[in-house]
């Protein structure tokens, strides 16, 4: 029993690692909040099945707050939805967070996308534009994928 409690401790320390804002609770789901600039005040994103899916929500409320100066430290850059902007209320940038959060949740545990592919095959760059304004890739998707799209 020792060797699955070591495993589970080894993976959340690794998605500690990986994923920037993400921190996973002591009975397994996984979660995400961000400081607002300027403030004490916290955004809670939502908690989450994936590592992955509290990273993605932690990327679009960081951009959102930060602009796309914060391109560069985001977990999937290349998964920014178009209709993400920078002059949104908190309470839309939580909404929008934790809907994303919640489709990639779904669709990773719809398709069992093993963690190392899902930013290559969810997501490329929309027209070779790197100002920032990334869409997600649907050319790749089966009938009854679920994508960010559908959640916001």
């Amino acid at each position: 029993m020792s060797g699955s409690s070591s495993s589970r401790t080894d993976q959340e320390s690794a998605a500690r690692k990986k994923f920037k804002g993400v921190r996973r609770r002591k009975w397994g789901k996984w979660v995400s909040e961000i400081r607002v600039p300027g403030k004490q005040d916290r955004l809670w994103l939502g908690s989450y099945s994936t590592p992955e899916a509290a990273a993605v929500a932690h990327d679009i409320a960081s951009y959102c707050l930060r602009g796309p100066s914060s391109i560069e430290s985001l977990n999937f850059p290349l998964m920014l939805p178009a209709s993400v902007r920078e002059d949104m209320s908190p309470k839309s940038i939580q909404k929008v967070a934790s809907d994303a959060g919640m489709a990639i949740d779904a669709q990773m545990i719809l398709n069992r996308v093993p963690e190392n592919e899902l930013e290559t095959e969810l997501c490329e760059p929309a027209g070779g534009d790197h100002g920032g304004n990334w869409h997600g890739n649907n050319t790749g998707m089966r009938e009854g994928d679920i994508s960010i799209e559908d959640y916001l």
